[in-house]
C-alpha cells in the first residue's frame, strides 16, 4: 500500500521563517514544502538556492481566514513564523481543519485558556505545539533540563544577547521590528512567590556579562513567554525573570516612541486611511531579512538555572550561541535568525517525527528535552552547560 506524501506548508518567509523551511525541506519525512508569505522573495530566492523539486511559493496574506482555510485543509503540518498578533487566528484555522500546527511564540492570552485549547485540539486529533522558538523555546528546554540536575529548584533567569552592529543602520532588530517595539515598549512581568509582578518599560538596566566573544552588554526586563510558562510547568520555582540585550540608543528610542504613543496598537486616521502607530514605526526599519551578510557580532541564549543540588546552592548554566558571521558563512542567514528558525525546525521535526506525544496543545516544557537538544546540536548549535556552586 502506498503512504501519503506529507504536505508541510511554511506560513511566514522572513529571516526565521526561511531557516526553519531550508531544515524541514532536507527532513525525511517532508514529501512537499510550501513556502508561503504576502512578500514572496525571500521564499523565491531560497528556492533558487535550494533546487530541491520538494518545494514550491504561493503568494497567501495570512490575514484572511479565507485564504488559510483553502491552504491549510489537506495539509499534514503548518509551521508559522508571522507576527505574533496573528497566531491565534492561525492557530484556530488549524483546529477547524484538524492541521498539526507549531508556532515560534505564544500568545500571553493562550496561556490560562490552556486546558481549553488543550481540549480543542485533542478534539480535533491535532497537534499543535506553540512558543518553540529561539526564547521562548530552546530557553524553556535548557531550564527543564536544568532542573532535572537539581534536588530543589528556586530560581530561572533567562538572559538574551544580541551585539549586532552595523555600518548602515544606527536603529535596527534583527527580530520581527513589529514585536520587538511591541517587547520594549510595555511592562515587564517578572513571576515572583507565585504571583507575576509588572514593572515599567525598561525599568532598570543590569550589565550582565555572557560567555566570549560576547562579553558584557545592558540587559533589561521585557514580558516574555518563559515568565508565564515555566512556573506553570515546573513546581516549586519561586522566580523566573526574562532579560534582553538592548543598546543605550535602542532603549532611548524605544523610550521616546512610547512617550509620543508611536506603540499603540489602536488605529488612528491618517489622511482617509485607518493605520496602527506601532506598524508605521515597523514599517520604517530595515527588514531583518535585508540586515543578512550585512551585520557583525554573536546571538545567544542564556539560562541560569538556581537551587539546591547535594545540600549545597547551585547554579546550572546553560547556553548556545553563534556569531553572525558564521551563521552567514554557513547557512546564509544571521545567527538572530538561525536561533529562532533552528529552534522552530527542531520542534516541527519532532512533530513531523512522532515524539511529540498524542493529540493536544504542547509548550517546549512538554517536549522530550534530550532528542530536542540532540537535533538543534546537529544543526551547528551544540549547547554549553557550567555547574557551580555558589
Amino acid at each position: 500500500m502506498a503512504v501519503a506524501a506529507i504536505r508541510v506548508v511554511q506560513l511566514g518567509c522572513g529571516i526565521t521563517g526561511v531557516v526553519c523551511a531550508e531544515h524541514l525541506a532536507k527532513h525525511p519525512k517532508t514529501d512537499e514544502l510550501v513556502l508561503a508569505d504576502k512578500q514572496i522573495d525571500a521564499a523565491k530566492s531560497l528556492v533558487a538556492r535550494l533546487k530541491n523539486d520538494k518545494l514550491s511559493v504561493q503568494k497567501v496574506d495570512a490575514s484572511d481566514k479565507s485564504q488559510l482555510k483553502r491552504m491549510l485543509k489537506g495539509c499534514d503540518l503548518a509551521v508559522t513564523s508571522v507576527p505574533s498578533e496573528l497566531n491565534p487566528i492561525l492557530l484556530e484555522t488549524a483546529i477547524s481543519v484538524g492541521t498539526n500546527y507549531v508556532d515560534f511564540t505564544v500568545p500571553l492570552e493562550l496561556i490560562p485558556k490552556f486546558e481549553e485549547m488543550d481540549s480543542r485540539c485533542k478534539k480535533a486529533g491535532m497537534i499543535a505545539l506553540t512558543g518553540v522558538g529561539s526564547d521562548p523555546g530552546i530557553s524553556d528546554v535548557f531550564a527543564v533540563r536544568a532542573v532535572s540536575k537539581l534536588d530543589e529548584v528556586h530560581e530561572i533567569h533567562i538572559r538574551d544577547a544580541d551585539n549586532a552592529l552595523s555600518s548602515e543602520h544606527e536603529y535596527f532588530t534583527l527580530w520581527s521590528p513589529r514585536d520587538m517595539i511591541e517587547e520594549l515598549t510595555m511592562k515587564a512581568a517578572i513571576y515572583r512567590d507565585g504571583g507575576v509582578t509588572w514593572l515599567p518599560p525598561l525599568h532598570h538596566v543590569e550589565h550582565f556579562r555572557f560567555p566570549d566573544p560576547i562579553g558584557q552588554l545592558p540587559v533589561y526586563n521585557t514580558t516574555h513567554e518563559e515568565t508565564f510558562l515555566l512556573p506553570k510547568f515546573i513546581d516549586g520555582v519561586r522566580q523566573v525573570d526574562f532579560k534582553i540585550a538592548v543598546w543605550d540608543n535602542l532603549a532611548k528610542l524605544a523610550n521616546t516612541i512610547r512617550k509620543i504613543g508611536m506603540h499603540s496598537l489602536s488605529y488612528v486616521r491618517v489622511d482617509g486611511h485607518d493605520v496602527k502607530p506601532i506598524d508605521v514605526v515597523a514599517e520604517c526599519l530595515p527588514r531583518p531579512v535585508d540586515m543578512i551578510g550585512k551585520v557583525t557580532g554573536s546571538s545567544c541564549v542564556l539560562v541560569d538555572v538556581v537551587g539546591i543540588r547535594n545540600g549545597e546552592k547551585t547554579v546550572v548554566r546553560t547556553w548556545v550561541a553563534m556569531t553572525h558571521d558564521v551563521a552567514f558563512r554557513n547557512h546564509r542567514t544571521s545567527a538572530t535568525g538561525y536561533l529562532v528558525g533552528t529552534g522552530g525546525a527542531a520542534g516541527a521535526e519532532l512533530v513531523l517525527s512522532g515524539d511529540v506525544g498524542e493529540s493536544g496543545l504542547y509548550v517546549p516544557e512538554l517536549l522530550p528535552t534530550d532528542k530536542f537538544v540532540e537535533r538543534i546540536a546537529c544543526k551547528d548549535l551544540p549547547p554549553h552547560q557550567e555547574i557551580s556552586v555558589l
